[in-house]
C-alpha cells in the first residue's frame, strides 16, 4: 500500500477522533452542570479510576495501557478545564517533583498554583484559592514527610486521592562533569544519591537549597556548578543532562496525596487514613490495634508524631485497607474511637489512581 493512501486513512481517522472527542466534551459539560447543581466537585477520583479500568479492559493494542492512560489523562484534564476553572496548589516552584505528581494526576490543561511550603498548599485550599492541593507524604527510601503529617492534626482538609511517582534523579549542568565544583539540591535527594555522588563527584561540595528547582536556577547561573533535579527542570531551565537516573535504589518511589474539601465515594480498591492519640498507660497502643485485628482490617502504614502540645504525647498516623463506609472498617473505627483519646478520619480514597 502506498504511503499516500496510508496517510489518507490516518487523516480520515483523525477527523472521526476529533468528532468523538468533541461529542465526549459536550457530555462532560452536562455532567459538570449536574454536579454543580448537586453541590459536588467536578473532579471525581472514583470515576477517574473507573474510566482507566474500562479503557484497559477494552484495549486490544498495539498501544499499551500506559500509553492510553497518558492520553486519557490529557482528555480528562481538558474536560476538567471545560467544566470549571480547576486550580491545583502544589509544593513549588515549577518543575519540582510535586509539580510532576500534580501533572501526572491532573494533566496540563488545569491551572497550577506553586506554593513555597506544604503549609501554604493547605492554606490555599482551605481559603478556596485552590480547589485541591498536592503534597508529598512518604518516600520509599527516606520515609515519611513529617511536615505533611503534622498539617493533618489541625487541618479539616480531606485526602481525596493518592499519586505514586517513580522518582528519577539526574545530574544537570552547563559545564562538563569534571569541571563541577558544587552540586545543589535538597537534603533528601542527596540522601537518595549518596553512593553515586561518592563514586563520581567525590571532590564536589554538596549544597542544600529549598527545592530541586531552586537548585536548577542556581546551576544555570553559577559557573562550574550542577544540580540534581528532574528532566522537566532541565527543559525549563535550559540545562544539559550529564547523567540520568543517578539514584542509588532503582525503586525510588514517592507517594503524594491530593487534599480537598469533598469526601470520595467507595470503589472496589480503597484506602482510609486516620490519626489518633492514646491514653498514657501500659499497652495502650496494643489496645488501639485490637479492633483492626478483630474485623480483619489490614494496616499498611503506622507512623508516630509528637503532638507538640505536651511532652511525650504522640499522635499516630495509620493507613488501612478499605473505605470508611465499608461495614467492617466502620465497626473497627467505632471500636478504636471507644478506646482512644482522639480520632480523626483524614479521608477514604481509591488507591488505583
Amino acid at each position: 500500500m502506498k504511503l499516500k493512501n496510508l496517510r489518507c486513512q490516518i487523516d480520515s481517522l483523525d477527523k472521526k477522533i476529533i468528532q468523538l472527542l468533541n461529542a465526549r466534551a459536550r457530555i462532560t459539560l452536562n455532567v459538570a452542570r449536574v454536579k454543580r447543581q448537586a453541590g459536588k466537585s467536578v473532579y471525581s477520583p472514583d470515576r477517574e479510576l473507573d474510566v482507566l479500568k474500562r479503557i484497559a479492559l477494552v484495549n486490544k493494542g498495539p498501544l499499551g495501557n500506559s500509553s492510553l492512560e497518558a492520553i486519557y489523562r490529557e482528555i480528562m484534564s481538558s474536560a476538567l478545564n471545560l467544566g470549571a476553572s480547576l486550580k491545583i496548589a502544589y509544593l513549588g516552584p515549577e518543575a519540582t517533583f510535586s509539580h510532576l505528581a500534580a501533572l501526572k494526576r491532573f494533566g496540563s490543561r488545569v491551572e497550577y498554583l506553586p506554593c513555597k511550603s506544604i503549609t501554604d498548599v493547605f492554606l490555599e485550599v482551605e481559603k478556596d484559592k485552590a480547589d485541591y492541593g498536592v503534597v508529598p507524604i512518604e518516600n520509599s527510601i527516606e520515609g515519611a514527610v513529617s511536615y505533611t503529617l503534622d498539617m493533618f492534626i489541625d487541618s479539616d482538609l480531606k485526602i481525596c486521592s493518592q499519586i505514586i511517582l517513580d522518582v528519577a534523579h539526574n545530574l544537570l549542568a552547563n559545564c562538563r562533569k569534571e569541571q563541577i565544583k558544587k552540586v545543589y539540591s535538597i537534603g533528601q535527594v542527596f540522601g537518595q544519591c549518596r553512593i553515586w555522588l561518592q563514586e563520581n563527584l567525590p571532590q564536589a561540595q554538596l549544597v542544600e537549597v529549598s527545592s530541586t528547582t531552586a537548585a536548577a536556577q542556581i546551576a544555570r547561573k553559577e559557573k562550574n556548578s550542577a544540580c540534581i533535579a528532574s528532566l522537566l527542570a532541565a527543559n525549563v531551565y535550559k540545562l544539559k543532562v550529564l547523567a540520568r537516573d543517578i539514584e542509588d535504589s532503582p525503586h525510588n518511589i514517592t507517594r503524594f496525596l491530593v487534599v480537598g474539601k469533598m469526601d470520595v465515594p467507595q470503589t472496589n480498591r480503597d484506602r482510609t487514613s486516620i490519626m489518633f492519640s492514646i491514653k498514657d498507660k501500659v499497652g495502650a497502643l496494643h489496645d488501639m490495634l485490637l479492633p483492626f485485628k478483630k474485623y480483619s482490617i489490614n494496616l499498611t502504614k503506622i507512623e508516630s508524631r509528637p503532638s507538640k502540645k505536651k511532652a511525650w504525647d504522640y499522635y499516630f498516623y495509620v493507613d488501612l485497607e478499605g473505605h470508611r463506609e465499608n461495614p467492617r472498617v466502620k465497626k473497627a473505627l467505632e471500636g478504636l474511637e471507644n478506646k482512644c483519646k482522639f480520632l480523626k478520619i483524614l479521608g477514604s480514597y481509591p488507591v488505583g489512581v
